[in-house]
């Protein structure tokens, strides 16, 4: 049986980012991805933004590693030169009762430690966007976009760099918890022992620790699947910066996103889907987008979005159920010896995957 002192199970920004943080402490580590390539998941089916940390209750850890997630992303995309812009967001009103609202994302903004939140009248915000509608708005200046691709691409050759593996097509079966160390079982028949695995896989992460012998069920939470499509604008958007309409139940509602290129995406719905396979756009989902997005920009024109993408969410709240925080789940919590389950890393989880990696490697009894 081979021995690894760390074992990473999934190649998504938030493994990668927890290998990296590993080896740069000096651990062994061994990345183990199911599929043929990094980032295949959900890390390449979302919208790259880099989000400001406003709208999650104060104290979670959405809010604390997606502030300090957000501080290390542009200092690390800085450095590296990973592709990115600090482009900006407008949160946007499109009714006097929704502008009432502004003042509450502020001050939830501000617990979180967003300083830089700016409320505008609506002429303000049309001076920044004049194809803007809106009643009010808040300027956002610390949110933005990055190339996810790259930043994988960083992660993993800072991780290699510092002596850490990546195996592709390193499917895990099931492990058994043992006092020697975490036993892996691979899908081709190989075993690894480990003094420490961290359980990085995102949509399958709870599926994947029901099957790990000696950890007590209990403390593996039910997944569900929130598809989210996105459609694109044909043609060019006459805004610079990201718009999002006022929070509405269940969701941040249908929101207008720029990739580096300057193409601009509406979306994600949310859709509750059987599989984390599903991931076709109905093309008929668009037809609903349009209403939503001219309370914003009345000049949308008729047939202009075309069918994107979709990704899902990792979810472990249900439909009609709140939005769990992030599930950091190391050995003070389920009792496995060297043991970590990342559950429920949806947004922010590509902004906070940095803070994430410095997490983990934090956590009584992983810490070297």
């Amino acid at each position: 049986m081979d021995e690894f002192d760390c074992a990473v199970i999934g190649a998504g920004v938030v493994g990668l980012a927890v290998a990296r943080a590993m080896a740069l402490a000096g651990r062994e580590v061994v990345v183990l991805e199911a599929e043929g390539a990094i980032g295949s998941g959900t890390s390449s089916r979302n919208s790259e933004v880099i989000h400001a940390g406003i709208y999650y209750p104060a104290g979670s850890l959405k809010a604390r590693l997606c502030v300090e997630g957000k501080q290390l992303l542009y200092a690390y995309a800085q450095e590296r030169g990973v592709p990115h812009r600090r482009c900006g967001k407008l949160i946007v009103a499109a009714s006097q009762a929704e502008a009432a609202e502004l003042d509450a994302i502020v001050a939830k903004g501000r617990a979180n430690g967003v300083d830089d939140l700016v409320l505008l009248d609506a002429a303000r915000a049309r001076t920044l966007e004049p194809a803007l509608a809106c009643v009010a708005a808040i300027h956002s200046p610390s949110t933005g976009i990055v190339d996810s691709h790259a930043l994988m691409l960083s992660l993993q050759g800072d991780m290699e760099h510092a002596g850490g593996v990546l195996a592709l097509k390193s499917a895990v079966r099931a492990a058994r918890c043992t006092v020697a160390g975490i036993e892996l079982e691979m899908v081709d028949g190989t075993a690894l022992r480990c003094r420490t695995v961290v359980n990085a896989a995102g949509l399958n992460a709870p599926a994947l620790a029901s099957r790990f012998d000696g950890l007590d069920p209990s403390h593996v939470p039910q997944a569900h699947w929130a598809k989210g499509s996105y459609f694109v604008l044909g043609g060019r958007a006459p805004f610079s910066r990201l718009i999002y309409p006022v929070p509405e139940a269940g969701g941040l509602g249908v929101h207008l996103t720029l990739d580096l290129g300057g193409q601009a995406k509406f979306g994600p719905d949310v859709e509750w889907v059987a599989s984390p396979s599903d991931l076709q756009v109905d093309p008929r989902r668009g037809d609903g987008f349009y209403a939503e997005v001219r309370k914003y920009w009345p000049g949308l024109p008729d047939h202009a979005l075309q069918p994107g993408y979709a990704g899902i969410r990792p979810k472990i709240s249900g439909p009609g159920e709140a939005a769990r925080d992030f599930v950091i789940q190391g050995p003070e919590v389920h009792g496995v010896p060297g043991l970590v389950n990342l559950f429920g890393i949806e947004s922010p989880g590509l902004t906070s995957s940095l803070a994430i990696g410095r997490h983990v490697c934090e956590l009584p009894g992983i810490a070297a």
